[in-house]
C-alpha cells in the first residue's frame, strides 16, 4: 500500500511538472533547429583527455617561497630611442664665448698700478665664468699666456678678474694694444 502511494505521488508530481514547464507550440523557442550531431572523433578525443586527467595524479604548482620583503617590478623590454624628428630645430650656440666672458678692462688707478708693477691685467668678466674660462679667453683674444687668475665678486654684483701674465709677456704692451693706456 505504501509503494502504491509513493508511485501515485510520483506520477502526480510528474503530471504537474509537465503542465507547468511545457513549452507551448506558439512560443518562438518551440521550433528550434535540432543541434548538430558531433562526430565520433570529437567524442573520442574528449574521452581520451578525460581518461588521461583521471588517471594522472593531481599536481599542484609549488608556491615560490619569498625570501625578501621588498617587491621589485620585473624588468621588461626597454627599447632604444628612435626619434622621428629632432627635439630642437636649431643647434644651441655656445653661451660662453670669449667675447661674452671678458666684458671690458678696468681702467682705474689701482688697475693701472697693477699693470705697471706686477704684470697683471684687470677685467670685468661674466658672473658665471670660471678661472679656466677666463684664462682661455685671454689667450684667444690677446695672444698672451696667463700664469694665474684671481677673481672676486664686487658689491654691485659684477665679477672682476686679475689676470697675472707669465714673464714672457708684458702687461703694459698688451694694455697698449687693447687701448687702455
Amino acid at each position: 500500500a505504501q509503494a502504491n502511494l509513493a508511485q501515485a505521488v510520483f506520477q502526480a508530481h510528474r503530471a504537474w511538472a509537465r503542465r507547468t514547464f511545457a513549452v507551448s507550440r506558439s512560443s518562438p523557442h518551440a521550433a528550434m533547429a535540432p543541434k548538430a550531431a558531433k562526430g565520433k572523433e570529437g567524442d573520442a578525443k574528449k574521452a581520451g583527455k578525460v581518461a588521461k586527467a583521471v588517471k594522472g595524479a593531481v599536481t599542484r604548482k609549488a608556491k615560490k617561497t619569498r625570501t625578501n620583503v621588498h617587491f621589485f617590478r620585473p624588468k621588461t623590454l626597454i627599447k632604444k630611442r628612435d626619434p622621428k624628428y629632432p627635439l630642437r630645430s636649431v643647434e644651441a650656440r655656445a653661451r660662453k664665448d670669449k667675447y661674452r666672458i671678458i666684458q671690458c678692462p678696468v681702467t682705474t688707478e689701482s688697475a693701472m698700478k697693477k699693470i705697471e708693477e706686477i704684470n697683471t691685467l684687470v677685467f670685468l668678466v661674466d658672473i658665471k665664468a670660471t678661472k679656466i674660462n677666463i684664462k682661455d679667453a685671454v689667450k684667444q683674444m690677446y695672444d698672451v699666456k696667463a700664469a694665474k687668475v684671481n677673481t672676486l665678486i664686487r658689491p654691485d654684483g659684477k665679477k672682476k678678474a686679475y689676470v697675472h701674465l707669465t714673464q714672457d709677456y708684458d702687461a703694459l704692451d698688451v694694455a697698449n694694444r687693447i687701448g687702455i693706456i
